[in-house]
């Protein structure tokens, strides 16, 4: 079983910054890519930043020029750099990490998620 934390989401006025973290734990062997993604009272769960093992990282236009996605591979956590919030970031944040197993199998896990809200 694979488990995320996610931590340092809260509430910052628009302009400000802050940083998630997610740390990753338990039974994954090997981490192919990880990811952020968000999810607004009544819209769909869309995806932020993500990032490969090889540090290749791609952003929703959204947020392009804003934020900054990093991993350290060494200790499998991952951050979220968000600057220059803005009211419409406001959401509940989510880890994602996928990768296999020792045991061979895929694996997809989901953190718990973190609020952010910005206000204006």
């Amino acid at each position: 079983q694979v488990h995320l934390v996610e931590s340092g989401g809260g509430l910052v006025q628009a302009g400000g910054s802050l940083t998630l973290s997610c740390a990753v734990s338990g039974n994954i062997f090997s981490i192919s890519a990880m990811g952020w993604y968000r999810q607004a009272p009544g819209k769909q769960r869309e995806v932020v930043a993500g990032v490969t093992y090889g540090n290749q990282t791609h952003y929703a236009d959204s947020v392009k020029g804003r934020f900054t996605i990093s991993r350290d591979n060494a200790k499998n956590t991952m951050a979220l750099q968000m600057n220059s919030l803005k009211p419409e970031d406001t959401a509940v944040y989510y880890c994602n990490v996928r990768g296999w197993a020792s045991a061979g199998n895929f694996v997809d896990s989901w953190g718990q998620g973190t609020q952010v809200t910005v206000s204006s």
